[in-house]
Order: structure tokens, then C-alpha cells, then sequence
């Protein structure tokens, strides 16, 4: 297909697949589209387990690895030990955690402690831990490194020039796309509000050609467009407002080869596009996940999120013990399963594998062209 992000990236068809699972990665790069994995809180050890994996089974196809090295976090560039962030969580956040599960069911006592969490996750979002993880994945063909939130370090995008693989970077606003394209990124990722995970609040259709426009008499850097993009016409329609190619990540979710919660799998196939809500309640950015009575009782009542990574500390414990559960039957924790996702969701309503995904993106894309095309006959 003739698009910068083909030629860039040489792949096929220019749809790029976040996912945290390998075998999505892999599905989907064989299926002509690329695959990007979501390496975020994985130490060196599992990385390079997971890409060894991944290189064996992408058939020589491209492929890339996504992490979040926020501008901006808690203790960001301090020297702070382990126990002095888990002292910055207040008590107050610990036990409203704690009165949600309670209310459902749920035993409190045996929930993992927040040190254990604490150390990994202060390394995974500093420089440091980005300039260990990226050690790991340039020793891979990998075609791609993104950078999930904020400009990339400078550790990426020097690692990025010298292994001569394309650095990419998500915005959610126009004037961040002109600070990455200042920064010399070389692709743009511009997520819409509608977008699963870490999301501004400007929609995919006003977000793409507002990115276009800004960045057009700076440099001609290519864009993927993001958010609430589940079928091939969306993303014909993105394509024709200057986007060179799409960045999806919620589709996959409910994929065959997905590690998806098999009770959240459910959920999202029967959610309606209004089934989720961006609440700063999971990480302390804003996010859009499935609507469920965790994330409401967070919206309703509970306190004021803290900063990444304070309040991961505080919910990734309980949300796992959920999930966990969930999985086992217990009625409470079936009913508070959530997960990250967009509003996309309300069109992804049958199961499918990721590789038939791609086909009817590209089908789709197909039969969106040649409606265009019919209104010039």
C-alpha cells in the first residue's frame, strides 16, 4: 500500500497493533499489518523472554515494543527510596481500596504489599529502567520503539538513530505533536479521546487533522491514527484527513490469541460504546476503561487519585486480586472486572482471531475507498 508508515516500517498494510500479549504481536505482523508489544513493567529478564518468543514466531515479519516513560511522575528525577513512595500513599486511599472489595465480598487481608509493587515500577517508568529495557529490545530486528507517554528520552531517540529503528510517540493534543516533531520523533501516534489506556479529551476526528495541519509546515513526519478505531473504514476516514496509517490497541482485546480476562472478554462484547469512562482512578493519568462499580465507586465517592505511580500502588494490587477471582467464579469480583479499553468497544461484538481482524480491516478499508470513489463518478 502506498504509505509512509509501508515504507518506513515494510509492512504491507499500515495498521499497527499494540498489545501486551505476544501471540497478538505475532498474528498480526504475519497477517501483514505489525505488531507492537506493550513492555511496560516487565523487568529485562521477561523482555527478552517474551522477544525471543516473538522473533521465533513472526516469520522474519516486522515488529516493534511500546513503553511508558512519562515526562512527568512522582519523584521523577529525586532520589526517593522504595519506602518513601510507599509512605507518600495516604491511608485513606489504602482503605477505600479495601471498602470496595469488602462491599463485594472480597477478603482484604492477604492483598499483596505495596513494596512489593513500588520498586518495579519506579524503575520501569524512569530514564534508567527505559535505557535497560531498550538494551534488551535492540538486540531484536525490531522496527519500531514507542513511547506511550510524553516526549521519548533522550536515550530513545538516540538508541533509536544509531539502531536506525523508527521512534514513535503518542499526543493527545496539537501543540504536543509539535514538541515531539521539535524533538525529532519520527512517527506520531495522535490518540483521540475515545482511545483505550492513557487518552487526552480531543476526539479522533478533530485530533487528526488538527495534528496534520500543525505539523505540516515544520516537517513532514508521518502520522497513525489512535483512539476508537475498530474497522477499516475508520480508518480510511482518519487516512483522508492527513493520518498515513492507524495505531490500534482495543480490538485486540477480544481476539482469540488475547490474555484478556475471559469474563472481561465477555463484558466488552456486549458493551455499548458508553460502557466505559476516563477516570484518573487506575494510574493517576486519565485513562478510559470499561465501566464497571470499581471504576464507578472511584468516580462517586472515592478520594482524589494520586500522581503516577502513587495510585497504581493502590489499585493494580486489588485489581489483580479481582481479576484473579473473577476468573474462579466469585459473583463480586465478576462484577467489578474492568480492564482498559475504548469506545470502540460497542463495535467489537463477535470473537475473532487477530489475524482475521487484519483481513477485515482490510476489507473493510476496500469497500470504504470505493464508496468515496463513487461520489466522483
Amino acid at each position: 500500500m502506498n504509505s509512509k508508515i509501508c515504507e518506513m516500517l515494510g509492512i504491507e498494510f499500515p495498521l499497527l497493533a499494540f498489545s501486551h500479549c505476544r501471540d497478538v504481536v505475532a498474528a498480526v505482523s504475519k497477517a501483514g499489518g505489525m505488531g507492537v508489544f506493550g513492555a511496560v513493567n516487565l523487568p529485562p529478564d521477561r523482555l527478552k523472554e517474551e522477544l525471543d518468543w516473538i522473533d521465533s514466531n513472526v516469520d522474519g515479519m516486522p515488529y516493534g515494543i511500546d513503553l511508558i516513560v512519562p515526562n512527568k511522575f512522582e519523584g521523577k528525577g529525586e532520589k526517593i527510596t522504595t519506602e518513601q513512595l510507599v509512605k507518600a500513599i495516604p491511608q485513606g486511599h489504602r482503605d477505600f481500596t479495601k471498602e470496595i472489595l469488602s462491599n463485594h465480598d472480597i477478603e482484604t487481608d492477604d492483598l499483596v504489599d505495596l513494596k512489593d509493587g513500588a520498586a518495579q515500577f519506579r524503575m520501569n517508568l524512569s530514564d534508567e529502567g527505559a535505557a535497560t529495557s531498550l538494551e534488551v529490545a535492540f538486540q531484536y530486528p525490531i522496527k519500531l520503539v514507542a513511547n506511550a507517554l510524553g516526549v521519548p528520552p533522550k536515550v530513545m531517540l538516540e538508541m533509536g538513530k544509531k539502531h536506525n529503528v523508527a521512534v514513535a510517540a503518542l499526543v493527545g493534543a496539537k501543540e504536543h505533536a509539535v514538541k515531539q516533531v521539535e524533538a525529532g520523533v519520527d512517527i506520531l501516534i495522535a490518540s483521540g479521546g475515545e482511545a483505550g489506556g492513557h487518552c487526552g479529551d480531543v476526539s479522533t476526528m478533530v485530533l487528526i487533522p488538527e495534528v496534520y495541519r500543525a505539523i505540516k509546515p515544520i516537517k513532514d513526519v508521518p502520522i497513525l491514527a489512535a483512539g476508537g478505531i475498530t474497522t477499516g473504514s475508520q480508518m480510511a476516514a482518519a487516512m483522508s484527513m492527513g493520518a498515513s496509517g492507524a495505531w490500534c490497541g482495543s480490538v485486540w482485546l477480544t481476539t482469540s490469541e488475547a490474555e484478556t480476562n475471559p469474563i472481561v472478554k465477555e463484558k466488552m462484547l456486549l458493551a455499548s460504546s458508553r460502557d466505559t469512562v476516563r477516570s484518573r482512578s487506575r494510574t493517576g493519568k486519565h485513562s478510559r476503561q470499561l465501566r464497571s462499580p470499581w471504576t464507578d465507586a472511584w468516580e462517586e465517592k472515592g478520594p482524589e487519585p494520586l500522581p503516577m505511580p502513587l495510585q497504581s500502588l493502590v489499585s493494580e494490587p486489588a485489581l489483580k486480586k479481582i481479576d484473579k477471582l473473577s476468573q474462579s467464579g466469585h459473583k463480586g469480583a465478576k462484577d467489578l472486572a474492568t480492564y482498559w479499553v475504548g469506545q470502540g468497544v460497542g463495535l467489537m461484538d463477535q470473537p475473532m482471531s487477530a489475524g482475521a481482524v487484519v483481513q477485515d480491516f482490510k476489507k473493510d478499508f476496500a469497500e470504504a475507498f470505493e464508496r468515496l470513489n463513487h461520489f466522483f463518478e
